[in-house]
């Protein structure tokens, strides 16, 4: 889920994850789709993240089933993102107290249980009002086309001239 949920930040307008605990593996994968797919996007790891919280110069954002309404809250902390840095926290299973206090903002994009990737994404396209879907990639070497039917990923340099062209159905692009 780690992996996912940096991908999905990367993929809808964060500009770097910083992930608790022991996740090289995560960090490397998000590393390697950056290198291929283009950035700027970062990966940091730490063992302590109440200091990020505490120390962090904007607003804190908690995303959580238990908040308020996504609806109720997105103009005010869009207007904040103008004037300081969104930290958007993406918990797991048991978060501790710590988090919704330290938080400006405790969010809920649904009061159900769902996917902390589904929360994110949501969260993600109401901050960027769906501006993050039309981002410009820099230093990719590779590239999604857009297709109704089938996949093709392609090099960006011209020189390379191949693709890689499946059917639809024949697996997943990330492990």
């Amino acid at each position: 889920m780690t992996t996912h949920v940096g991908l999905t930040a990367r993929a809808l307008g964060a500009d770097r994850v910083v992930i608790a605990g022991d996740a090289s593996k995560s960090r490397a994968t998000i590393e390697d789709i950056t290198t291929r797919f283009g950035g700027p996007f970062e990966v940091e790891l730490t063992d302590e993240w109440r200091p990020l919280l505490r120390d962090w110069p904007g607003v804190v954002v908690h995303l959580t089933m238990y908040g308020e309404p996504v609806q109720d809250l997105e103009k005010e902390i869009r207007a904040a993102h103008e004037s300081e840095p969104v930290l958007v926290v993406v918990g797991s299973q048991k978060v501790p107290f710590d988090v919704y206090e330290a938080s400006d903002f405790n969010v809920g994009v649904t009061n159900q249980p769902h996917s902390e990737v589904a929360g994110l994404a949501v969260f993600l396209d109401r901050l960027f009002e769906g501006r993050e879907l039309d981002r410009e990639w820099v230093g990719a070497s590779h590239r999604v086309v857009p297709k109704a039917t089938g996949k093709e990923v392609v090099p960006t340099d011209a020189s390379e001239g191949e693709s890689e062209e499946d059917g639809p159905g024949d697996g997943e692009a990330f492990d």
